[in-house]
């Protein structure tokens, strides 16, 4: 297993980010990978479970494990066949806009593969 941070910042404020992961109908809008996410609820909860859509119509399972709506993070597993990966968010505040985190563990080549679609994605997320 390996670990692999990646880091954005940009000009919208952390709050507006941090809205952008908590609201799962959000998704689409900055990540171009997923299509929709299937769940009971429409925005994160710690335990709250479901399907990732991808743009090629994969459904991905996940489980959200935990969510810190003051310190704006959260983390979540999912898994493709045999391939876990676990993930953490957090958004921060920073002058002129904010900043988010997103640390990854999984096998190293998954991490490698995902790597620049899940940058592009995080760069989508703190721009306008």
């Amino acid at each position: 297993m390996a670990t692999l941070t990646l880091h954005a910042a940009g000009p919208i404020d952390a709050d507006t980010a941090w809205r952008r992961y908590a609201r799962l109908d959000e998704w689409a809008s900055w990540a171009p990978h997923i299509r929709r996410v299937h769940a009971r609820r429409r925005s994160l909860a710690p335990g709250l479970t479901g399907r990732v859509e991808s743009v090629t119509g994969l459904k991905v399972p996940f489980r959200v494990d935990a969510v810190d709506d003051v310190r704006r993070a959260w983390s979540w597993r999912v898994r493709v066949g045999p391939v876990r990966l676990r993930l953490h968010h957090q958004v921060h505040a920073r002058d002129g806009g904010c900043s988010t985190d997103l640390t990854l563990n999984g096998p190293g080549l998954v991490l490698a593969a995902y790597a620049p679609l899940a940058r592009f994605a995080l760069r989508r997320l703190v721009r306008r």
